[in-house]
């Protein structure tokens, strides 16, 4: 009797060993190695505009040098009549760019444009002027923990709101981290121009009031084209359309920044 009770108690003791164990290793997938940048451009460009590869040049050194700043391309699609059909435009990006001028009042639309923190504008080729806009920026007052499992992309969220805000919208990008084209038609015929940081698609995760809160996607929205990069953007909106940025997190679920 008494080495039966023994045997019983080591099955359960090295079951619940197993049971510790995968635990942990269910934990343990998840991928935590991300990025905290402390303020972000958005560089609205074409590959039919003869002014943007100097804004695309810049973006890329920003990239490299500057990792307090995300820097992201949204290539837009209004200038597609000029004789070159951009292979990353989308409308999603012109009608963006046009709402936050609207935000803004000014109906300021072009390219290149660089919009910094969802607010100020700037010319995306005069880097004295990025770089000023950059520096009157306010801090963030959210963080943003990314993580990626096998199966699902989590942000884990913390912070405040800005005063007068309600409600911030709680974005997942999809990035392109490098590509070279070579453009045929158009203003930039003949050239050979490359991008970096490209949004190939943007979806809202949820809506985030203040506080902590978790939110989760399915890994294979990441997976769909086989881009590896992705970007979660704290984003206050309401009514008026997109507007103040207050916290980002960037991932390369590939094991590198």
């Amino acid at each position: 009797m008494v080495g039966l009770i023994s045997r019983k108690a080591g099955q359960a003791f090295w079951s619940s060993v197993f049971v510790i164990a995968g635990i942990t290793a269910a934990v343990a997938t998840f991928d935590t190695a991300n990025a905290q940048p402390k303020k972000v451009i958005e560089l609205f460009t074409s590959q039919g505009c003869s002014s943007c590869p100097p804004a695309d040049h810049l973006a890329e050194r920003l990239v490299e040098e500057d990792k307090d700043v995300l820097t992201v391309l949204m290539p837009v699609d209004y200038w597609d009549y000029l004789g070159w059909k951009d292979t990353f435009a989308s409308p999603v990006h012109s009608q963006r760019q046009r709402a936050y001028a609207a935000r803004r009042g000014d109906r300021s639309v072009y390219t290149p444009q660089m919009v910094i923190n969802g607010e100020e504008h700037v010319v995306g080729s005069r880097e004295n002027e990025v770089r000023s806009a950059l520096a009157r920026t306010e801090p963030f007052t959210a963080t943003v923990d990314m993580k990626i499992s096998d199966m699902v992309v989590q942000a884990n969220v913390e912070g405040v709101l800005p005063k007068g805000a309600k409600m911030a919208t709680v974005y997942f990008l999809r990035i392109e981290d490098e590509a070279t084209v070579e453009i045929g038609k158009g203003e930039n015929a003949g050239k050979q121009v490359k991008y970096v940081n490209v949004v190939r698609n943007m979806q809202p995760m949820g809506m985030w009031s203040g506080g902590s809160e978790t939110f989760r996607m399915p890994k294979s929205k990441l997976m769909l084209k086989g881009d590896a990069r992705c970007v979660i953007l704290i984003q206050v909106e309401d009514q008026q359309g997109p507007g103040m940025i207050i916290g980002a997190a960037v991932m390369d679920w590939r094991g590198g920044l």
